[in-house]
């Protein structure tokens, strides 16, 4: 019993410093694989980046290596009808498929700013309709919506609280149902909103990004939903103040994004880059069972 106490004590830092340098060599592998599919990405003709800060996609990697060992949050913030809730969607449906083959739980939560609306469901009813609400109640400011609640909720989740959400409903009640949604702690916390790069919550969030689109396609795509919602002839006005507010209120917001993206990209290449992304996220699971000398290779053959 001695005699295998003392081999397990000294095979034990023998396997510390061999899983230190693997753990390094699967970060070098990563972080030289995220800078190819970048930069590929970035060079394209039609690629779906504006603009990627230095630094972000080492950040990614520590990650995604296990180096930062925590949730991590995503932002995404951009003008109505950039894109921003679409381009989440893709991200979220690509995440939970990898999950999904994987059998692994509670790996992505949505956290959808506009949840956090203020009830005004009673200012409808005295109004007769959204559309009368909507001529005297600016909805496209962030003091309409209780940010210091959602940033409240993202900082629980990202301790590993559950929480439960509220929920908004965008028929046109201008309802709010509190405490609607039982969260669980998850690996990935992604927000997408008007508002998500805003001073009262961008701190919340580990990688910020910006959806940005021409005027002339988010005034199309603005009347489409328009119609969705029931504005009427209040469209115009509503969306030449959204416009005027995005002006003071969101568009500024860029200047604090690590990464922009093109809200008019296709949305088929969106869901290759996040495809390539998951690809390496899968060779990451199988690196577990590397040797030193096997992520040795791998890096020459990069």
């Amino acid at each position: 019993m001695a005699g295998l106490m003392i081999k397990d004590a000294a095979e034990t830092p023998i396997k510390a410093i061999k899983s230190h340098y693997n753990n390094k060599l699967s970060l070098i592998y990563i972080k030289n694989r995220l800078h190819k599919i970048f930069e590929k990405e970035i060079n394209s003709p039609k690629s779906i980046f504006i603009k990627v800060k230095g630094g972000v996609i080492d950040k990614i990697a520590s990650f995604v290596a296990g180096d930062i060992d925590r949730a991590c949050s995503v932002g995404i913030a951009g003008e109505t009808a950039s894109g921003k809730s679409t381009i989440a969607f893709d991200i979220i449906s690509k995440i939970q498929e990898f999950a999904d083959q994987y059998a692994l739980d509670n790996i992505i939560t949505r956290i959808n700013i506009d949840d956090y609306y203020y009830d005004r469901s009673e200012m409808v009813k005295a109004a007769g309709s959204f559309a009368e609400f909507a001529k005297n109640y600016d909805l496209d400011v962030p003091e309409a919506l209780e940010l210091e609640l959602m940033k409240k909720h993202m900082k629980q989740l990202l301790n590993g609280e559950s929480v439960k959400l509220p929920k908004y409903d965008m028929s046109g009640t201008a309802k709010r149902y509190d405490n609607f949604l039982p969260v669980e702690p998850s690996k990935v916390i992604i927000s997408e909103g008007l508002f998500a790069l805003t001073d009262k919550i961008v701190d919340a969030f580990d990688f910020k990004i910006y959806v940005d689109v021409s005027r002339n396609v988010q005034k199309e795509r603005f009347y489409v939903r328009a119609a969705e919602r029931d504005l009427g002839d209040s469209s115009d006005e509503v969306y030449e103040n959204a416009y005027r507010k995005a002006q003071v209120y969101v568009h500024p917001t860029a200047m604090k994004a690590d990464i922009i993206l093109s809200g008019e990209a296709n949305r088929e290449d969106y869901k290759r880059f996040i495809s390539e992304i998951i690809e390496l996220i899968e060779e990451v699971h199988e690196m577990k069972s590397h040797t030193v000398s096997d992520m040795s290779r791998k890096l020459l053959l990069q």
